[in-house]
């Protein structure tokens, strides 16, 4: 043995333990509750629930009761990707499939544009000015919102749904289907393919027309940012002032409208001025702009002289 190094301690022979080894099913402190998964998702706590709720098929009433509870292992699983993705800033409307819109919850995917609270204003301002019976075409339906909305509210309306979009008129007949379907059964309600007026045949006449088409700017920053990546660029964008698919739908309008019949277009917030010009360069009469909760311009419309 070498000098200045010292023997080892002897060795105490080894002993197999007889304890069972802790899982997470036998602790229950190592599986997150409902609550714990919602405050480490990184989200607000809103969207948290939301997703929460996505994943387990609870509703967040439950989640918010039994908060204190162990999470069930598959749902915490589904919802780690949710939160993820939505970290990554894909809106929640496409990662939970659904949008609430005038009470009623639509179907979408990144295939439409999602419906927004300042739609309702023309939906709202449609229904105030269709008289009964009226004939309503609903151009660039996307998700079916509008014109389903429309038909739903009023049992009297005759409303027609185009898209250029066949992926987009596919979640639109799926939303019909569930909401509307006697409406879609009878004939009350229809969707048809086709760009703007390529949809209606050259004979076709209607009470009135409502328009949510695409209205930014192309090269607009806010494209890049937000829930805006995700979306359809061509449910959003319409030329460089924005205004191309507007003046294409009042071009057009005239010819489509019963005498007598309105033309209800949603816009952006600062081309109010530029809408109203385009209805009286159109002929249209009546012509007025409606602000939207917040007060800002949303929805101008015109009539078809008598």
């Amino acid at each position: 043995m070498s000098a200045g190094r010292a023997a080892p301690a002897p060795q105490a022979p080894a002993i197999a333990s007889t304890a069972t080894p802790r899982t997470p099913e036998a602790d229950a402190s190592a599986v997150p509750t409902w609550e714990r998964l919602a405050l480490a998702s990184g989200l607000p706590r809103l969207e948290a629930r939301v997703l929460l709720g996505h994943a387990s098929g609870r509703r967040r009433e439950w989640l918010v009761a039994h908060g204190d509870e162990p999470a069930e292992a598959r749902a915490a699983v589904a919802f780690a990707e949710l939160a993820r993705r939505r970290r990554d800033g894909e809106p929640i409307a496409y990662l939970t499939g659904s949008r609430e819109f005038l009470g009623r919850d639509f179907e979408v995917s990144p295939a439409v544009l999602i419906p927004r609270p300042e739609t309702e204003l023309l939906v709202q301002a449609a229904l105030e000015r269709a008289p009964r019976g009226a004939r309503v075409l609903d151009l660039g339906t996307g998700s079916g919102a509008i014109a389903i909305s429309l038909a739903c509210e009023r049992a009297d309306l005759s409303v027609l749904g185009s898209d250029a979009s066949p992926q987009a008129l596919a979640v639109a007949a799926r939303n019909a289907q569930r909401l509307a379907g006697d409406a879609l059964a009878s004939g009350r309600l229809r969707l048809r393919a086709g760009s703007w007026w390529e949809a209606v045949d050259l004979q076709e006449r209607f009470d009135l027309v409502v328009s949510n088409p695409p209205y930014v700017q192309a090269g607009d920053p806010h494209l890049a940012q937000g829930d805006l990546r995700f979306e359809p660029p061509q449910a959003l964008a319409a030329g460089p002032d924005g205004l191309a698919a507007l003046r294409e739908v009042v071009a057009g309008a005239s010819g489509r409208l019963q005498p007598g019949g309105w033309l209800l277009l949603e816009h952006g917030r600062d081309q109010d001025a530029a809408v109203r010009a385009l209805l009286a360069g159109a002929g249209f009469t009546a012509i007025l702009t409606l602000g939207d909760a917040a007060g800002l311009p949303r929805v101008t419309l015109g009539r078809r002289p008598e």
